[in-house]
């Protein structure tokens, strides 16, 4: 992990060797593999048996509301906080073994760097803190990466949140990890610098690494991300790929002379609400093609007047919302 390894371990001995034990089972491609993680703070529970696997070159996201678990989740893969109860592998090893978290970059949601200090000697610092050799080059490659190839021997006390924000995404990146962890990479950045992150995220994946993003900005997490997990009081609320979240798809139809046949059979087609002449009805992407026709076909030979039909893709965002504004006794995904 950059910078150095954590003070503390990552869980208790029981689960680490119950983790190695899984080690030849696991697949080769994970760089993160967690089970059954969960952690209680007095009589609150922050997590609570949280199961996730990250594979080498995908880039995968946490999202859910503040207080839903996700920096909790973070550092207890990096060693930060000790779970009650859980495994958890790093690059195929126990989180607990240095050699796998001298692997991670890791950048916080907070931090500071020391004022006095210049954009190359904090760079410097970390390396060194890392144990690991890293030629000036390829340290000042780093910098340009970023965007702070010419604020490179300015001292950070006079760098904007946005600089600081870009050199901390140098720091977790300068000793070549495997394995990057982001805790809100972008949140301090204007609409370029989170272009600039993206474009890093992707060359990140075409070098086989592992990208962990934690983040309250959706459509940047849509854009980069192959996975996504939701997370809502401490608990997976749904996980997949952003094709099987994000499978259905909504109609759009602005009717006339809508009876209670006509309105049974809209139901029919799938989940339906209505707002005065306006009707959406969720369908699933398989079956948007097909379903269409036959409906507006179906909807005119009972009366009803067509004025408008519009197929929109659900956004992430929309899904994020649909999941945690579920009723607990509803089914998630």
């Amino acid at each position: 992990m950059t910078p150095g390894p954590a003070a503390r371990e990552a869980g208790p001995a029981s689960g680490t060797e119950a983790a190695a034990r899984l080690l030849a089972d696991l697949p080769p491609a994970q760089a993160v593999w967690c089970s059954g993680l969960r952690k209680r703070y007095r009589r609150q529970t922050a997590v609570d048996d949280v199961s996730f696997s990250v594979g080498r070159g995908e880039v995968m996201g946490l999202l859910g509301p503040n207080g839903a678990g996700k920096t909790t989740i973070i550092k207890i893969l990096l060693g930060l906080v000790r779970p009650d109860a859980g495994d958890v592998l790093l690059l195929g090893r126990p989180a607990r073994d240095p050699r796998a978290r001298a692997r991670v970059g890791y950048l916080p949601e907070l931090f500071r760097y020391q004022p006095w200090l210049t954009a190359t000697e904090v760079l410097g610092l970390h390396v060194r803190l890392a144990g690991v050799t890293v030629p000036d080059g390829e340290q000042r490659e780093c910098l340009a990466a970023v965007g702070l190839a010419d604020r490179a021997g300015d001292r950070v006390g006079g760098f904007s949140k946005g600089m600081q924000q870009r050199l901390g995404l140098a720091v977790a990146l300068v000793a070549r990890p495997e394995l990057v962890v982001l805790d809100e990479p972008t949140s301090a950045l204007d609409p370029l610098g989170r272009a600039d992150v993206r474009d890093l995220l992707l060359a990140l994946k075409a070098r086989q690494v592992a990208v962990l993003i934690n983040s309250h900005l959706i459509g940047e997490v849509e854009r980069v991300c192959d996975r996504v997990v939701i997370l809502d009081k401490g608990q997976v609320a749904a996980s997949g790929t952003l094709a099987e979240l994000l499978g259905r798809r909504e109609l759009r139809l602005r009717l006339d002379g809508v009876n209670a046949d006509a309105e049974a059979r809209l139901a029919a087609a799938g989940r339906l609400t209505r707002d005065e002449d306006s009707f959406t009805v969720a369908l699933p992407a398989e079956q948007a093609n097909t379903v269409v026709p036959d409906l507006v076909a179906d909807l005119v030979g009972l009366g009803v007047r067509v004025h408008a039909v519009e197929p929109v893709r659900i956004s992430l965002e929309e899904r994020l919302l649909s999941i945690l504004r579920a009723d607990p006794g509803e089914d998630r995904p």
